[in-house]
């Protein structure tokens, strides 16, 4: 997939817990670990703004295009 997931990355430097943000954010841990794992096919825009905004972030922090 050329889609990275960087999520884990950026709860390591807000030193935030995933059961936080999910907490924080109204959604499942079972929802956000598969987003961090990048199982996932697409985010909506409202989740992807609820955890930029609770940590601060672009979206370009989480996301990032690696080519194959």
């Amino acid at each position: 997939m050329a889609i990275q997931v960087n999520l884990d990355l950026m709860l390591v430097r807000r030193k935030t817990s995933s059961r936080e943000l999910a907490a924080a954010i109204g959604l499942s841990e079972t929802n956000l670990s598969l987003i961090k794992s990048g199982k996932i096919k697409g985010v909506r825009f409202s989740t992807l703004n609820a955890i930029c905004a609770y940590l601060e972030c672009q979206p370009g922090d989480i996301l990032t295009f690696e080519p194959d």
